[in-house]
């Protein structure tokens, strides 16, 4: 029978329960253990689709074509676990299920209440994220203790509990002890506040993860144990780490958290894994053998989470070659008032990623163009692809008037255009070309050459496309269009075949990159601008050498 590890939140949001809940399942796979994650998210909306990046952060797209919540890419990054749409589950998803049913006359007449309908359908979607065949099901319950749109949520999961039975199920309490610099400690009051709240709902956490920025004394894990009912060894120690998240599977190995889940869980025959791979890594990002400057230059570049798989991508990359990647954080919309030279010099490389809409586009545009007349390294996704080929269109291939419909319906040349199955469609959420679809990726291009292999499978979410009308045009100004989707013969990646790397995709590799597993055009692209900067650098060594001086006889 599969078992159920919840995770829950207490004292503030933000705590990071998605990276502790993606680190719990390394440790559990590091012993042989299949499992499953699952993030349960109390708003309203059915998913995150239509939600502001600034709002929500990101939307992480699965391979079978579901906007989800950001964590999603955290269990992806760390863990094997299957990654679907039955992964995330919203008060939206779970009340227009329940709405469903009872207008199709599931209920038989009974007057449709929050309790049992509601935790019914909750305890369901929990059932249908545990796929057949897990081992442990780790289910991760978004909020904090007190909110009151999570009390549905932590309702389902304490019934869920009474079902199954000790040794069936685990609570995992992640809390903060917070460091006054007034008094020169911390406080486990706040502590022992959250985890009285979850026993009032009828909820005993039997693992307590504490976030800290000090370590703990061995008292106040005797405090904490007391105060909150929970024995000694399972109180959990969680420090900040000092150079990336993915120090934070070794940091709880070395606390013992394997050990106190295989106890709550009565797991057998189950020995502690290797971890050589994690260490090698944790080396990597602490101990770097140089530094690279990317600009990144987006539309919502103001909220690190917006573009979080795009940064964790590239700090996957430059790991592969043992370099840590400062991100050059620019808004698009400032290009307008300070030129790109100004904004863009001394970085390495130049990543404009997707976004929806007018606004920045012609900043990014110029920063394209910028990059390509200095040789810089660029990587362009979904909107920056398309921003890549306006660009182009305009400057180098002479298309008057190249524009995108999205923004200008009545432009001259759409040279990115509506895909012909979104004409018509008015709904926002879930619509768009979602999901992973295959690439032919044509020979002899450089991105053959990075990936290795002619086929690929990459995730989308889009609605504009490369008009094959501009095609032939763009070819013969000098745009390889190297990625095709050929059932509908859509382009897929452009290319100029005389630089390094500069790169345009319509898809979102970023998605698919994993710490010990980088994408490969991730990489490739860090590696191209290690090797920029290291040419930039000879040159001005070379510039600032003296002059020899000749000598005559």
């Amino acid at each position: 029978m599969t078992k159920f590890i919840f995770v829950t939140g207490g004292v503030v949001s933000s705590l990071g329960k998605g990276i502790t809940t993606a680190a719990i399942a390394v440790l559990l796979e590091k012993r042989g253990l299949k499992v499953s994650i699952q993030k349960l998210d109390p708003y309203i909306n059915v998913d995150p689709g239509t939600m502001s990046p600034f709002e929500h952060g990101e939307v992480y797209v699965t391979e079978d074509g579901a906007e989800t919540d950001l964590d999603l890419g955290h269990y992806e990054r760390f863990s094997h676990a299957p990654i679907s749409r039955y992964s995330n589950a919203t008060t939206g998803s779970i009340y227009s299920e329940v709405i469903r049913r009872e207008r199709k006359g599931d209920y038989l007449g009974k007057t449709v209440q929050v309790i049992p309908h509601i935790t019914d359908q909750i305890q369901r979607a929990i059932r249908q994220g545990a796929q057949r065949g897990i081992d442990v099901a780790i289910v991760e319950v978004g909020g904090t203790a007190g909110d009151i749109e999570s009390l549905p949520f932590l309702e389902a999961i304490r019934q869920f509990g009474l079902k199954l039975g000790k040794g069936n199920v685990c609570y995992v309490h992640l809390t903060l002890l917070p460091y006054l610099s007034a008094s020169g400690e911390m406080k486990t009051k706040p502590t022992q506040e959250t985890v009285r709240r979850m026993r009032e709902i009828g909820i005993q956490p039997d693992i307590l993860v504490c976030r800290c920025e000090r370590p703990m004394t061995q008292e106040m894990r005797r405090k904490i144990a007391m105060f909150c009912n929970v024995a000694g060894e399972d109180v959990i120690q969680e420090m900040d780490v000092p150079h990336t998240i993915y120090e934070v599977p070794l940091d709880l190995l070395r606390e013992g958290m394997d050990e106190a889940l295989v106890r709550c869980l009565r797991l057998e025959a189950t020995e502690q894994g290797e971890f050589s791979d994690w260490e090698d890594l944790q080396s990597r990002f602490a101990d770097p053998e140089g530094e690279v400057e990317i600009a990144v230059v987006g539309k919502y570049i103001e909220l690190h989470d917006a573009y979080k798989s795009i940064y964790e991508a590239l700090a996957h990359g430059g790991a592969a070659h043992r370099h840590k990647v400062r991100f050059r954080k620019v808004s698009a919309e400032d290009l307008a008032d300070r030129g790109p030279e100004e904004v863009l010099r001394g970085c390495s490389g130049l990543l404009v990623p997707g976004g929806f809409g007018e606004r920045g586009l012609e900043g990014k545009i110029r920063a394209i163009q910028w990059a390509r007349e200095h040789k810089l390294p660029f990587f362009g996704i979904c909107f920056g692809m398309q921003a890549m080929v306006i660009e182009y269109a305009r400057n180098v291939a002479g298309i008057e008037g190249a524009h995108t419909s999205e923004v200008d319906p009545d432009c001259a040349a759409p040279v990115i255009d509506l895909m012909r199955e979104q004409e018509g469609v008015e709904d926002k959420g879930g619509t768009m070309r979602l999901g992973a679809y295959p690439c032919r990726v044509i020979e002899n291009t450089r991105c053959a050459e990075i990936y290795g292999r002619d086929m690929v499978l990459e995730r989308h979410r889009h609605r504009w496309e490369f008009n094959n009308d501009y095609k032939a045009k763009l070819e013969k100004a000098g745009l390889t269009c190297s990625g095709i989707w050929e059932a509908r013969g859509l382009v897929e990646t452009v290319e100029l075949r005389d630089r390094p790397f500069f790169i345009g995709v319509q898809y979102h590799p970023e998605f698919k990159s994993k710490p010990l597993a980088p994408h490969p055009l991730f990489q490739a692209f860090v590696g191209a601008a290690i090797a920029f900067a290291e040419e930039r650098a000879a040159e001005d060594e070379d510039a600032s050498a003296p002059a020899s001086s000749a000598t005559t006889s």
